[in-house]
């Protein structure tokens, strides 16, 4: 059997990359290989965890501050990248001769300039071995404010992403396969964001039946689901306005997961922003997993699928996304949803048909009259979860997910 060694900062957890990278595995094993995890943060059974790979290495952390603002760069600063980097170009060759791949599958590391050290010690890999990539990029530099101002253009330039001999590149929107063609010159496949669509549970089951206690619902409140980490680019202050405009103390606003890797201070924004608006927002980020268990506290988690089951609204008002994994879970769950016209929405979601409530930047009456509408009414309701699931059974299911896994691999001469 051949073998797909996937490399990540991490793949573990419910973020995006880690999601999409296990159904990128799927598709492999469907095709003959074995894939194996390699990542600073792991979950995958015989998984290789090599810590310094993480983006929250305190070298990478120190390395980045440097690089991009936040701290001096000082005169050695491309010394110590270099350094770093050959470090663990020897850390990810003992990976691959332990593993012996046919195919390396590089999961963000060329996109988001988090670690910077590792994407050059991993095109360092790729020309020493001479195996083909697979290089699956969910957001790039360009796309994210904090990376504009760079000290090491040439590195950044380089490698993100970098574009070997043998590599294929896979952008997840249509706008981002344009902008790196215009940027770098290079081809990209889209892989937008998939899901099996017939996989997820359609009720409530006895282990998730106290999901709403351990939430702090009453009976009779009403939960809106902002399914997201808590970063700015959510926007989740107009799920708080739409709440505020419904104007019904049944109504809870429910985040799943904490605060992400852009601090904390958003989080106090919101709940300062929620007690003004007479809004009731809970978080619930150490009582959410990607999997049912117990926490290091010893109190029982859920999985995602337990809070979309137990949702009667979905709020997805994110400013930016490189796709949106959360609405496609949405629709798989069926539930109806408050979308803001993001870009990527916009472009190549929307076309597709869906039924949404839709905002324009900020919740409208007529937004407002319609969530109304569909908490009160379920035929419209099933109407129009049913009508998105169908489309994106057509458009977003893992038939696209193989059909483009296929090109790539036709591409890189290594086809089933």
């Amino acid at each position: 059997m051949r073998r797909a060694l996937t490399l990540a900062t991490r793949l573990s957890g419910t973020d995006g990359v880690s999601l999409e990278a296990e159904k990128v595995a799927g598709a492999l094993a469907e095709r003959g290989f074995e894939t194996i995890d390699c990542a600073g943060e792991v979950a995958r059974p015989g998984a290789l965890c090599i810590p310094e790979m993480h983006f929250r290495d305190a070298v990478a952390v120190e390395l980045g501050e440097r690089a991009f603002g936040g701290r001096p760069p000082g005169t050695d600063l491309a010394e110590r990248l270099e350094e770093r980097a050959r470090m663990l170009e020897e850390r990810l060759l003992e990976a691959a001769r332990d593993v012996r791949p046919d195919l390396l599958v590089v999961q963000n590391a060329w996109a988001i300039p988090m670690q910077l050290p590792l994407a050059r010690a991993l095109a360092l890999l790729a020309e020493g071995t001479g195996l083909p990539v697979l290089s699956h990029e969910h957001d790039y530099a360009w796309e994210r404010e904090r990376f504009t101002r760079c000290r090491v253009p040439a590195f950044l330039e380089r490698y993100f992403p970098y574009h070997g001999e043998r590599v294929v590149h896979l952008s997840i929107n249509g706008p981002a396969q344009r902008e790196l063609h215009a940027r770098r010159g290079i081809d990209a496949l889209v892989l937008p964001n998939v899901m099996d669509f017939d996989a997820c549970p359609r009720s409530v089951d006895t282990y998730g039946a106290d999901f709403r206690e351990a939430a702090g619902l009453a009976p009779g409140q009403r939960l809106f689901l902002q399914p997201t980490r808590v970063v700015p680019r959510k926007g989740i202050e107009l799920a708080v306005d739409l709440l505020a405009e419904l104007d019904d103390r049944r109504n809870v606003l429910l985040i799943s997961h904490g605060a992400g890797d852009e601090g904390h201070a958003y989080l106090e924004r919101l709940h300062g922003y929620a007690r003004k608006r007479g809004v009731e927002m809970r978080t619930l980020g150490d009582r959410i997993g990607d999997a049912r268990g117990t926490g290091p506290d010893g109190r029982k988690r859920y999985a995602l699928s337990d809070a979309y089951l137990h949702a009667d609204f979905v709020t997805y008002p994110s400013l930016y996304e490189g796709f949106g994994n959360a609405l496609l879970e949405t629709v798989a769950f069926r539930r109806p949803a408050l979308v803001n016209r993001f870009p990527v929405y916009v472009t190549d979601i929307a076309p597709k048909g869906f039924h949404f409530v839709e905002i324009d930047g900020a919740v409208t009456a007529d937004a407002v009259h319609r969530v109304r509408d569909l908490l009160e009414s379920p035929d419209d309701n099933r109407a129009m979860t049913e009508h998105n699931l169908a489309l994106a059974r057509r458009h977003f299911g893992l038939g696209t997910l193989r059909r483009v896994v296929d090109e790539a691999l036709d591409r890189l001469g290594v086809a089933a």
